[in-house]
């Protein structure tokens, strides 16, 4: 791997002086640069080594005014070299460069302290010790402190060895973190892009420090935000043209995007891991405290409130942030940190474990660094299913890089996700594919990945539709497919948030919950019907009895009370329902009821005294040897039909009356 150091420190310290007597090379590139002699956009050099590899240094601006450029190159580095003038000592911009550091967490590197060549031995001391116990109060604790002259070389050789030291400790962590052969620094393949600019005859070029992985000529990279293809039509490293760049700062001359789109902030990438939002839920970590002792005075309250305007600087994107710490992604994480919900003025190319920075504008305050936790922080009802333990389990996967955990934790917090999301989680924790398969057992289907208790729930939600299908329908071979899907969309809406275009995705999950049931001998199919395996199709043969028997006594012009009836037939609940829906029964009132021919000729004599004048209860009753107990429920349930028709005279027959006579009703 190439490692990537990033300088810091107080404008006029010697930054550049330094790189020069390290590298030989001058990283002030812009003409208004040397002429004023001070670094104003972010400078280049590297060290060649003796073993072929070499050392990448982003060298960025001290002044307090270009503290955004500063962050452009500190997005991307693996360690830090501070520099530190013997003379002046710690200064404003060495103290808000170690908290911007220790807000992205950078835990290694080396300091300098410089110009010995205009002090005593005395005052290098005291500088050194100065030092040390500024970083004591960082991630960079244990960093060594050295001191040289950049103007007579007095202690470069030594720089350069802790430098060489440096790159085999951290390609060595590298190695235990991302395996053998590990390039690069971890998370997906990408160069955040930092200089754009045009090469006649070659069209545009764009650099920036290669992290993740390797990149060839003839690759087709992704350009975020937009999604638009590239391919890399060449490469550079070092000046000098490459087929492939496995790591540190490249050039890359591209084809197929517009020019307007290769900009410093937007990203290169391939594969699975970048996504492009303008939501974020992170962790939010407070900065080391060391402006307390500068004239900025007291630090703001901690943790930011809710509200907040911040300005979020995100590998070399900077945009404008509002902190949401109001609703329930805003929990206390056990090491100290705080999760919160950024909304962002514009989309940024991101992925979960990235470090940034919040900072506020005017005065320049550090507020925090940030770690992504999850790029496309969910919507809708699966907010609610934020909880402290949810969001500590995902903080902590993320960080520790434990893919399986990490994807388990995203499925549990959203409820549903699409398994893309999860392939990127894989590819944004530095791996190709999970590990175990992690969210696996929580999958659903290819469209969704369900969590468990949100697949456990559609399953409960389909045995109680099962269930009750069974009760209301009891002679039936079971619940319509269509009928019971219908029935489990509605279920997962009450669940979870489902964005409309992933709809056939949620078919996919349903299909999958009722495979699953079935392969568990939790239902049975019988066509396009689902059933209870324990429950057998029609009626039991002692309910059959009794439906027989029912049915009997329903079978005359004045049948008993429904209820007195179903007793005395010895019929449960279920046997009238499988009575009625398979039209053997026909109830007009809550208790009255006739077996289906006793109602069919009742109706029949009723439509024929009405087809030869209009029908009064009177004639009905006196026809069929009954009572107004029975007609008059009859006639209203006929004139329900449409088989008569009320007028002032009587009934006659209505729109609905057969044609004929003989015709059923």
């Amino acid at each position: 791997m190439t490692l990537v150091v990033g300088t810091a420190g107080h404008i006029d310290h010697g930054k550049t002086t330094l790189l020069r007597a390290l590298t030989g090379i001058d990283a002030d590139r812009l003409p208004e640069e040397q002429r004023r002699g001070m670094t104003i956009d972010v400078g280049y050099a590297h060290l060649d080594l003796g073993d072929g590899t070499a050392i990448d240094f982003v060298d960025v601006p001290g002044h307090d005014a270009l503290i955004g450029n500063m962050l452009v190159g500190a997005g991307e580095i693996d360690a830090a070299m501070l520099v530190v003038a013997a003379d002046d000592g710690p200064r404003a911009q060495t103290l808000e460069h170690l908290e911007i550091l220790d807000a992205l967490g950078i835990r290694d590197g080396l300091a300098v302290i410089t110009k010995l060549d205009v002090v005593g031995p005395e005052r290098t001391a005291e500088v050194v010790a100065m030092v040390a116990g500024l970083l004591a109060e960082t991630l960079l604790a244990v960093v060594p402190v050295l001191a040289a002259s950049s103007m007579t070389g007095e202690g470069i050789p030594a720089v350069r060895e802790v430098l060489v030291r440096l790159r085999d400790r951290v390609a060595a962590m590298a190695e235990v973190a991302d395996g053998p052969g590990a390039a690069g620094a971890s998370g997906p393949v990408r160069l955040a892009i930092d200089r754009a600019f045009e090469v006649r005859g070659r069209g545009a070029v764009v650099t920036g420090s290669l992290r993740g992985g390797a990149v060839r000529t003839g690759d087709i990279l992704r350009l975020e935000p937009g999604g638009a293809a590239v391919r890399v039509r060449g490469l550079q490293v070092h000046h000098g043209p490459v087929e492939t760049a496995e790591g540190g700062r490249t050039a890359i001359n591209p084809a197929g995007a517009e020019a307007g789109a290769l900009a410093r902030g937007a990203m290169l990438t391939a594969g699975p891991g970048i996504e492009t939002t303008d939501r974020l839920l992170v962790a939010l970590t407070r900065p080391a405290s060391l402006a307390e002792t500068t004239r900025r005075g007291t630090r703001l309250a901690w943790p930011p409130t809710d509200g907040t305007r911040a300005r979020l600087h995100l590998g070399t994107a900077s945009v404008e942030a509002i902190v949401g710490r109001r609703g329930r992604e805003a929990a206390d994480l056990p090491d100290g940190a705080v999760t919160a919900l950024l909304r962002l003025g514009e989309p940024v190319a991101t992925f979960a474990g990235d470090r940034g920075v919040l900072r506020r504008p005017s005065p320049g305050e550090v507020l925090g660094g940030i770690r992504v936790l999850d790029a496309v922080p969910a919507r809708g009802i699966s907010r609610r299913r934020a909880t402290p333990e949810r969001l500590a389990a995902l903080a902590t996967a993320v960080a520790d890089r434990e893919v399986d955990a990490a994807a388990d934790a995203l499925v549990a917090l959203h409820g549903v996700i699409a398994p893309e999301r999860v392939l990127a989680l894989a590819g944004a924790l530095g791996r190709g594919a999970l590990g175990r398969g992690g969210a696996e057992p929580a999958a659903a289907g290819r469209g969704l990945v369900l969590a468990p208790d949100v697949n456990d729930a559609l399953e409960r939600e389909t045995l109680a539709l099962v269930a009750a299908y069974h009760h209301d329908h009891p002679l039936d071979a079971g619940i319509p497919l269509g009928t019971l899907r219908a029935a489990l969309r509605l279920a997962l809406l009450r669940l979870v948030t489902v964005q409309r275009e992933a709809a056939p995705a949620a078919d996919e999950a349903i299909a999958a919950v009722l495979t699953n049931l079935e392969a568990r001998k939790r239902l049975a199919r019988e066509g396009d019907r689902l059933r209870d395996p324990a429950r057998g199709v029609g009626p039991t043969p002692a309910l059959a009895a009794a439906m027989d028997r029912l049915e009997a006594l329903l079978n005359v012009p004045a049948p008993p009370d429904l209820s007195l009836a179903a007793q005395a037939a010895a019929c449960p609940p279920d046997g009238i329902r499988a009575l009625e829906a398979a039209g053997r029964i026909v109830r007009v009132e809550a208790d009255l009821a006739w077996a289906a021919p006793a109602f069919h000729g009742l109706a029949a004599r009723a439509l024929a005294i009405a087809r030869s004048g209009p029908l009064t209860p009177a004639a009905l009753r006196d026809a069929t040897g009954t009572s107004r107990r029975y007609v008059m429920p009859l006639i209203e349930d006929l004139n329900r039909r449409g088989i008569l028709a009320r007028t002032p005279a009587g009934h006659v027959p209505g729109p609905r009356a057969p044609r004929s006579a003989g015709e059923a009703t």
